[in-house]
């Protein structure tokens, strides 16, 4: 059984926002509140990173179309204790997404941690 970094992307929608900066911040802190409220401060959130399609440079993940915004959020969370890589990601999806009930969730990557134990 190994420990894992299990890193997920999720989609944020904000209604009556006026800009990228006011939404990625409303994203951001409600995603907190709801994990705080369901003991799951373990979970680190950021505002996600989009390529831009002419330069590849990275921008912040969001888009704003008649005061609503889609935001994408970057979700990660260790797991200790799985018996693989797919084991990792179900139950991390699973804990987070009873979090954040209705908001689309996707595993993105997840790494095997080291082992930490010294001979």
């Amino acid at each position: 059984m190994s420990n894992y970094l299990v890193a997920m992307e999720a989609a944020w929608l904000v209604r009556d926002v006026d800009g990228v900066d006011d939404a990625i911040g409303v994203a951001v802190s409600e995603a907190g509140k709801r994990l705080n409220q369901a003991d799951m401060t373990y979970v680190e959130v950021e505002v996600g990173a989009t390529g831009c399609p002419a330069c590849g440079e990275p921008f912040d993940s969001a888009f704003i179309a008649a005061e609503t915004a889609l935001v994408g959020l970057a979700l990660e969370m260790e797991v200790f204790n799985a018996e693989g890589e797919e084991h990792a990601s179900r139950i991390a999806k699973s804990e987070v997404g009873g979090a954040l009930k209705d908001v689309p969730l996707d595993v993105v990557e997840v790494f095997e941690e080291p082992d930490d134990e010294t001979a």
